[in-house]
């Protein structure tokens, strides 16, 4: 009889749970597939076109959610719960959001704790926006 050997889960240095939404809230585009598509589709019990019709939008040339008001960040991911920071779609969330982060740790979470200690203020929140421009060396 052999034994069953099973690869320990990476240890994570973050708690969604306690965190803000942060990702949901600054990020501007969640990409949606096509399979991400029918997924929402199937959540909702509506058709494809529906869902897309619904919770998409085109931004340049991908599809992605739409998005609504946020009291803390003035915009964020349309099934963010307002109230509890939650993701309303957690089980049929697209696949970029499912894959979030891809490491062990994760920046916001860092940026959360390291301001929450800094400041010795529990209700700290710190209001973070991510804009692009190029840069050279």
């Amino acid at each position: 009889m052999g034994e069953t050997v099973t690869t320990p889960k990476p240890r994570s240095y973050y708690n969604c749970v306690e965190c803000p939404a942060f990702c949901c809230s600054t990020y501007e585009r969640v990409q949606v597939t096509r399979r991400d598509i029918r997924r929402l589709a199937k959540h909702f019990g509506v058709t494809d076109e529906v869902a897309t019709a619904r919770y998409t939008k085109m931004y340049a040339n991908e599809r992605v959610l739409r998005r609504k008001r946020d009291r803390l960040f003035g915009q964020a991911c349309q099934f963010i719960n307002p109230e509890t920071r939650g993701c309303g779609i957690y089980n049929a969330r697209p696949a970029v959001c499912r894959e979030y982060p891809l490491t062990k740790r994760c920046a916001y979470w860092d940026l959360y704790k390291f301001e929450k200690d800094q400041q010795d203020d529990p209700d700290t929140l710190p209001l973070v926006k991510i804009t692009f421009s190029k840069w050279k060396k």
